[in-house]
């Protein structure tokens, strides 16, 4: 069965991004990236809210045309676009890059799509990540600390959010200082 797997990159105090959404402080080179083309090039589909699949689609679709993209971010471009996409939104009515709009999360159904072949299902998007977390559909936690504090902004978990205990997989270091922290749910739960 495929895993959900919770793909997301922090700072050192544990924000996704700063107060106005900035992503500028990340510590993306080409051996980070070339290990995010790697692991998500395997995924079977991306499983995005809808600020994080609008966020890709203004960079990605055309990210292989700009003349000063790196190899792995023209690696990662047809990556993305060829990827199967689940964007979930109640505002979105289309989404496109090979991407279906669905409204609400279903068990059931998430369940389903865990249950077809295929690579794993890599989850992006804090929200999108606690509606996932609260209904326990998150198989393994892939949390990657870059070496700097930003101070204020959105933070990857919020307070007030239920205890989940995991346990380590594996960890890695990147040149960068990013490291790569690895949980999953402990066998047998």
């Amino acid at each position: 069965m495929r895993k959900i797997v919770l793909m997301m990159s922090v700072s050192l105090d544990g924000y996704i991004a700063g107060p106005n959404g900035e992503l500028d402080w990340g510590r993306v080179d080409d051996e980070l990236h070339g290990h995010f083309n790697d692991t998500l090039g395997a995924m079977g589909a991306f499983l995005d809210g809808r600020v994080m699949h609008e966020l890709m689609a203004d960079f990605w679709p055309t990210a292989d045309a700009d003349p000063t993209s790196t190899e792995p971010m023209i690696e990662f471009a047809r990556i993305w676009r060829e990827m199967p996409k689940i964007v979930y939104s109640k505002t979105l009515e289309t989404a496109d890059w090979n991407a279906t709009v669905v409204r609400d999360v279903v068990v059931d159904e998430v369940v389903e799509l865990k249950a077809q072949p295929g690579g794993d299902l890599a989850l992006g998007g804090a929200d999108l990540g606690a509606e996932f977390r609260r209904l326990d559909l998150i198989d393994e936690y892939w949390i990657y600390v870059h070496p700097v504090i930003i101070g204020r902004g959105k933070p990857l978990f919020a307070p007030g959010e239920s205890q989940v205990d995991l346990e380590l997989v594996d960890t890695r270091v990147f040149g960068s200082g990013v490291v790569l922290l690895r949980y999953r749910r402990p066998v047998g739960e």
